[in-house]
């Protein structure tokens, strides 16, 4: 078997954030894997655990991101939890690409895979990227590709050629099925990410990250990047300062002092 993981290099969360060009800055010091794309990599590999030895001997999983060469981060942390292959797509035509344009590169990824080796049996992702949480690339990739999507997998089974999926959604738990190949995304409650041990920490600094280009790949590259971008942000203003704490101390007049706040900043 085997699997493709599509993952993400962003921006951390816990650090500021902000636009330059009207486009995410994505300082390297501060990028980071994609939270949400551990959850995609613990399901490929639980599903490769579960192979008989020699099956599993010879399957692999391929971690594959679109990034510049700061996005090996990423990839050094798939190979810490347990990925036998990384490969970033780079190329200065594929920046500011949007969601048709990166599903665009990552099925170029996927269908080169397999041009020079064994078909890729699953493509799984996280749920979403905490950029720009728009949770349609799988789905993008998937039509790209011409193959069934199941997004969402709280619980994720293969066997005999199908994929078994159970889903959570408000109204109703579902039991889906696909036929393999097929593309998967997995919610955040699907699974816990493993901790990386010693050895694959270590492993994981000098283990071979392929780079490809959008030639490489076939890509026009009127089609990708700003050139192909059917989505534009045209300005981008920095998140106002908060504003200085304001705190009462209640002498019997706290209520009349809450009431005109919520009055003042119009909250009633």
């Amino acid at each position: 078997m085997r699997i493709v993981v599509a993952v993400k290099y962003v921006p951390d969360i816990n650090a500021d954030r902000r636009f330059v060009d009207c486009r995410v800055d994505r300082d390297p010091g501060v990028g980071t894997l994609n939270e949400l794309d551990e959850n995609a990599l613990e399901a490929a590999l639980r599903i490769l655990d579960a192979l008989p030895e020699d099956e599993r001997a010879a399957s692999e999983v391929v971690a594959l991101t679109v990034a510049p060469a700061d996005g090996d981060v990423a990839l050094r942390k798939s190979f810490q939890m347990g990925v036998d292959r990384a490969v970033r797509v780079t190329d200065d035509a594929l920046a500011g690409s949007d969601y048709f344009g990166t599903a665009a590169a990552l099925a170029a990824g996927v269908r080169r895979l397999e041009a020079d080796g064994a078909p890729v049996d699953l493509v799984i992702t996280g749920m979403a990227a905490l950029d720009g949480l728009g949770s349609v690339v799988p789905a993008l990739v998937a039509a790209e590709l011409g193959r069934p999507a199941i997004t969402l997998a709280k619980k994720v089974d293969v066997a005999d050629g199908t994929l078994t999926v159970g889903r959570e959604t408000d109204e109703a738990s579902e039991t889906l099925t696909a036929p393999l190949p097929a593309v998967l995304s997995v919610a955040d409650t699907a699974n816990t990410p493993r901790m990386p041990n010693f050895k694959l920490i270590m492993a994981a600094r000098t283990k071979q990250i392929e780079e490809w280009s959008a030639a490489d790949l076939g890509l026009d590259p009127a089609a990708v990047g700003a050139a192909g971008a059917r989505t534009e942000a045209v300005s981008a203003t920095p998140r106002p300062a908060r504003p200085e704490v304001e705190l009462v101390v209640d002498k019997g007049e706290g209520g009349t002092a809450l009431a005109e706040y919520l009055i003042r900043n119009e909250l009633v």
